[in-house]
């Protein structure tokens, strides 16, 4: 791995450990209510599953990167991937989310550490998949965890 994914490297350590911090301060109850996001309702399992999902597709984008058979991130439908997705873990139960979430990362990590060389196709995955796309959804997240935790304890929601 080259010396210039470090810092990104760590960046994402850092981001997935305030994500995990934050769920494991709810119930598993609380992982599946509706509230995060709405229309269309999302839990946090389906942020998990959210994430999760595009930490999957950036392992494999990069996988593709490292053997020379990558073709550009130009034709990336994001809003129709997250479709895709989104309906690809519709009903799972949190462990089989959280496990799936779980195993992405640590593919994505594996994968983005064998690339040989940075190059801006990487970063664009490296920040699409993780670090700035843990970005974009912590401070819901958190505001999501307190609302919870406010109605758990009877302060409302």
């Amino acid at each position: 791995m080259t010396v210039a994914y470090l810092a990104d490297i760590d960046a994402e350590e850092q981001g997935w450990y305030e994500i995990v911090r934050l769920i494991r301060a709810l119930t598993l109850d609380e992982r599946m209510r509706p509230g995060y996001y709405h229309d269309p309702d999302w839990s946090v399992r389906d942020v998990v599953g959210h994430l999760g999902t595009w930490l999957a597709e950036g392992a494999t984008q990069f996988e593709r990167i490292a053997a020379g058979t990558y073709t550009g991130h130009a034709d990336v439908d994001i809003d129709a991937l997250n479709a895709v997705f989104l309906e690809a873990l519709k009903g799972q139960p949190w462990d089989v989310v959280w496990t799936q979430a779980n195993a992405a990362r640590t593919r994505v990590r594996q994968a983005w550490e064998a690339l040989p060389e940075p190059n801006d196709e990487a970063d664009w995955w490296i920040r699409k998949s993780g670090v700035e796309h843990y970005a974009e959804h912590i401070d819901r997240l958190r505001d999501w965890v307190m609302e919870l935790q406010g109605a758990r304890s009877g302060g409302g929601g």
